[in-house]
């Protein structure tokens, strides 16, 4: 838990601000210290109902009642709120997360005056609506310690976090912002060859996801480089070892290369 006297708010509860919203209430901070508002307000008034936090009426309103806010709208917003922003806030005693895909920290604080108020950038991925989300947090020109340390108690209770470079922003939109879809498509591919093998549909989906998530449990709780749980797999002249030839024959490591680095270069086009 933050300190219990902390007041948190959001601007933009969409899809990834509702679930950062809905994580952090009762593991992170209290209901009655949290604020929301957004343009739609039939949103605002679900999530006020079903989680007891606090409506404001606009970003000003809210930004007036918090210590500290995330900013969790549309990045072509930006422009818009953040002129808002920079006439309700206190930069000596507020600050501010942004999720806003694409906006460096620089861009942010150019809206303020000068010191402008403590900025910290965070590239989260949409697992955060099923709490087992991934962040990266980059810090401002005037973000302390404490500002990350708040900021990765925030994204915490959604998944993880990791503090990175903000150079580096871009290239974790590409592995861990576009990755999900990725994974996803790897899930419909193998189920959909289950199928071709003579499985149901429903038999061959359900036997994908839980292989998919039972692998990723494994790498992550046993703490042991993939290789080493693949080649566990792998025993010779085996049925693994056939299927492992046709995916390195038809270069699937390229192929994710590729990818990730695609979606990397278009994350530094929107960005520039």
């Amino acid at each position: 838990m933050l300190k219990a006297e902390l007041r948190f708010g959001v601007i933009g509860v969409g899809n990834m601000g509702e679930a950062i919203v809905r994580g952090i209430v009762g593991t992170v901070l209290p209901s009655e210290r949290v604020w929301i508002t957004d343009i739609y307000k039939p949103k605002v008034n679900e999530l006020c109902e079903d989680l007891g936090v606090n409506p404001a009426t606009d970003i000003s309103q809210l930004v007036n009642q918090v210590d500290f806010f995330l900013y969790a709208a549309k990045p072509n917003n930006v422009p818009n709120a953040f002129s808002e922003i920079a006439q309700a806030i206190h930069p000596s005693s507020q600050w501010l997360i942004s999720i806003a895909a694409g906006v460096p920290t620089a861009q942010l604080e150019s809206y303020f005056s000068s010191p402008p108020p403590p900025v910290v950038r965070v590239m989260p991925n949409i697992a955060v609506s099923v709490r087992t989300g991934m962040a990266a947090i980059a810090s401002g020109s005037t973000a302390t310690d404490d500002h990350i340390s708040m900021t990765q108690a925030i994204f915490n209770a959604v998944g993880k976090s990791l503090v990175i470079d903000e150079k580096h922003l871009n290239a974790v939109t590409g592995l861990s912002g576009s990755g999900p879809a990725f994974v996803f498509l790897f899930i419909e591919a193998l189920a959909d060859a289950g199928v071709h093998v003579g499985l149901s549909r429903v038999d061959a989906h359900e036997l994908a996801v839980q292989t998919v998530l039972g692998a990723s449990r494994m790498v992550e709780q046993t703490g042991e480089h993939p290789s080493i749980l693949k080649n566990r797999v792998t025993t010779p002249a085996g049925t693994t070892t056939a299927g492992l030839y046709e995916l390195e024959r038809g270069l699937l490591r390229a192929i994710i290369t590729d990818a990730v680095t695609a979606a990397t270069n278009r994350a530094e086009e929107l960005a520039n």
